[in-house]
C-alpha cells in the first residue's frame, strides 16, 4: 500500500521505515516458467507436487477463496490477450478464464478448496538466483495495515496537519508506454517551459511549494501519524462526529523512497535487532525538534482521495483481504494469482505463517522475486502484527495447469 514510493494504490511495507484459461488442451503439458530477469534479481520457478508445499493439508485454504474470488472477477474483466506480467510470467490474462470462472464459493470447505487449487493449478517454488546453481530460496517478509488516525474536515489549532488530495499540475507517467524495456517504470513530475522536470519534495511540500496548486482532502492532529500513512498509503480517519471515512493512495511525487530507519540505524539511534514501525514512532515523539528534518530524509511523498465501499483498495484494483492479501513485485510476479507461503513468523494465533495468499498488492520496496508484504488489517491488533514483522520464507506461485509459459517476443 503498499506500495512504497508507491507504485500502487495502496502503501509501503513497515519496511520502509526501515523501510480465464483461453488455451486449450494441448498445452497441458508445456508448463515450465522461464528463467526471468527483474531490475536487480533473477527468479527461477521450480515444479512441485502439492505433497511438496509446507503444511499443505493442514492449511485453511477455504479462507482466501473471497481474496481469489474478487482477483479473479477483476482478471474476467480485462483483455483476454493482455499479459500478467512484464516479463510474460503467468501468460496472458486469457488463459486463467476456466480456473477463475470455477472458483468455490467462499462458503466452501477448506477440504474443496484444496481440492480446487489441485485440480486447476501448479504449484512452483520460486526463488531469487544468485547463480545458476546456487539459488536462494528463502526471502525477505514484511507486514502492513491500515491505520487509525484523527481527522477533520476542516483546518483548526488541534487538526492542523494537511493530507493532500493530487495536485493540478502533478503529472503521473508510465515509461512502458515509449519503451517496451522500461515497463513496469514509473516517473512524476510537472511542466515547467514545455520540459517536464521532477516535481517538488517532501521538504519542498512541507514547506508550502503545493499549497496554490493541491486542495487538502483532510486535516489531521499529528505529523507522526499522517508520516505514517504516507508509509501505509491507505488509512481510516475518525471525524469529530465520530463517523470514520477512509482515505487511498491516488498519486505521489516520483521521489525515490528513502527509509529514515536505516538513517536511525546508521547514526546508532535504534539498533538493527530493535528496528520496527513502533520503535520508529516511539524516536520521533521522543524527539520533537529533530522530527521534520528526520522525516524529511526520505523525499517521496503520497496523494490521497477518499475510498468509498470495501477497502482499502490494492494495485490489481480489489479491496484487499486482512491475512491473505500479499503485495508482490508484479514485474516477476503475476497480480490475481494465488501464492502460497511458509514464512518463520507467528500468525493471528502465534502459529507458524503457513497459508494461501493472492498476490494483490505492490510497494516500492517489494522487489525481488522471492519478497512479500502481508496486508494484516486495520487498527492496533493489526498494527502490532505488521510493524515488528521482518521474516525470513519461501514463497510458491500457483499457475493454471494449461498454462503455457513463455518469454515475451
Amino acid at each position: 500500500m503498499a506500495k512504497r514510493i508507491m507504485n500502487s494504490p495502496l502503501r509501503l511495507s513497515a519496511l520502509l521505515l526501515f523501510l480465464v484459461v483461453a488455451g486449450c488442451a494441448q498445452d497441458r503439458a508445456a508448463v515450465t516458467p522461464p528463467e526471468t530477469t527483474g531490475a536487480s534479481t533473477a527468479a527461477r520457478f521450480k515444479p512441485l507436487a502439492f505433497s511438496e508445499l509446507p503444511q499443505w493439508v493442514a492449511g485453511r485454504q477455504g479462507e482466501a477463496l473471497a481474496a481469489l474470488s474478487r482477483s479473479c472477477s477483476k482478471l474476467l474483466r480485462r483483455s483476454p490477450a493482455q499479459w500478467m506480467t512484464d516479463k510474460s510470467v503467468g501468460g496472458r490474462v486469457g488463459d486463467w478464464t476456466l480456473a477463475c470462472r470455477s472458483v468455490p464459493s467462499s462458503m466452501a470447505g477448506h477440504d474443496e478448496a484444496r481440492r480446487y487449487f489441485e485440480t486447476w493449478f501448479q504449484p512452483y517454488e520460486v526463488s531469487a538466483s544468485r547463480s545458476a546453481t546456487n539459488p536462494s530460496e528463502d526471502g525477505l517478509f514484511t507486514g502492513y495495515f491500515e491505520p487509525n488516525l484523527r481527522g477533520s474536515l476542516n483546518q483548526s489549532d488541534k487538526f492542523n496537519i494537511p493530507l493532500y488530495q493530487r495536485p493540478d499540475d502533478l503529472v503521473l507517467v508510465t515509461l512502458g508506454d515509449w519503451r517496451d524495456k522500461l515497463r513496469g517504470e514509473r516517473i512524476a513530475g510537472r511542466i515547467i517551459d514545455g520540459r517536464l522536470k521532477p516535481y517538488y519534495s517532501r521538504a519542498d511540500i512541507e514547506a508550502g511549494a503545493i499549497k496554490a496548486t493541491a486542495r487538502p482532502l483532510v486535516w489531521v492532529d499529528d505529523p507522526v501519524d499522517a508520516f505514517f500513512l504516507h508509509i501505509q498509503g491507505s488509512g481510516r480517519v475518525v471525524l469529530p462526529n465520530g463517523a470514520v471515512v477512509r482515505a487511498g493512495y491516488d498519486g505521489h511525487n516520483g521521489h525515490t523512497y528513502h527509509a529514515i530507519g536505516r538513517y536511525l540505524i546508521e547514526a546508532g539511534q535504534i539498533t538493527s535487532e530493535a528496528m520496527s514501525l513502533q520503535s520508529i514512532r516511539a524516536w520521533l515523539k521522543a524527539n520533537p525538534k529533530r522530527m521534520t528534518a528526520m522525516m524529511n530524509r526520505n523525499p517521496s511523498y503520497i496523494f490521497f482521495r477518499w475510498i468509498n465501499g470495501a477497502g482499502p483498495i490494492g494495485a490489481q484494483g480489489v479491496p484487499l483481504t486482512p491475512g491473505r492479501s500479499l503485495a508482490v513485485d508484479p514485474s516477476i510476479l503475476p497480480l490475481g494469482a494465488p501464492i502460497w507461503v511458509s514464512i518463520d513468523y507467528p500468525d493471528e494465533t502465534g502459529r507458524p505463517l503457513r497459508r494461501m495468499m493472492v498476490a494483490q498488492d505492490t510497494g516500492g520496496a517489494i522487489k525481488g522475486a522471492v519478497r512479500g508484504d502481508v496486508f494484516w488489517g486495520h487498527g492496533d491488533a493489526a498494527g502490532a502484527l505488521a510493524g515488528p514483522m521482518k521474516a525470513a520464507g519461501r514463497l510458491y506461485l500457483f499457475l493454471p495447469k494449461a498454462l503455457k509459459v513463455a518469454h515475451r517476443r
